[in-house]
């Protein structure tokens, strides 16, 4: 298919070579050639990173949620370290991401009732064995599920949250 595109001389630039597309685009928007923009894959493509940067946080902060609900419900203290680990570093991505694009905490918040309800039914089929309630043990925030003030005592199962 690719070499088929290659030796087409109709088929565009976008067509043919993506990368170079974006270079050539890039070039002629530094040039304000606006007349020769493919403008129509160009609004594709920014539409594209839109959605692209949306689903990159409802994707972490569902696997935010997985493993919150893992820490705070499942008494396996042997996995408690490696939860915590992926809980932290889910948190340092969020709030990078949401520093670059702090429209992004709207979406997140509006989504955070279905997140959490979809990381419960996940962790229930993983663990069957155990009954996760699709609920967090304290009031579901943006700035609760981002603060590290809502944690576990390591030495209990006990979730709390800082003042």
């Amino acid at each position: 298919m690719s070499q088929a595109l290659e030796s087409d001389p109709t088929a565009s630039l976008y067509d043919r070579d993506f990368y170079l597309w974006i270079l050539d685009t890039a070039e002629r928007l530094k040039k304000r050639d606006f007349d020769h923009l493919d403008l129509n894959h160009l609004i594709d493509e920014v539409e594209s990173l839109g959605r692209s940067e949306k689903r990159e946080i409802l994707n972490r902060a569902e696997i935010l949620l997985q493993h919150l609900l893992k820490r705070c419900y499942l008494p396996q203290p042997e996995n408690y370290r490696g939860w915590e680990l992926i809980v932290r570093e889910q948190r340092r991505q969020l709030q990078r991401n949401l520093r670059d694009s702090p429209s992004l905490s709207q979406v997140l918040l509006e989504n955070l009732p279905e997140l959490l309800q979809e990381a419960a039914e996940t962790v229930q089929l993983e663990y069957p064995d155990f009954r996760i309630p699709g609920q967090l043990p304290v009031e579901l925030t943006l700035s609760a599920l981002l603060s590290e003030s809502f944690w576990l005592d390591p030495s209990s199962s006990t979730p709390s949250q800082s003042p």
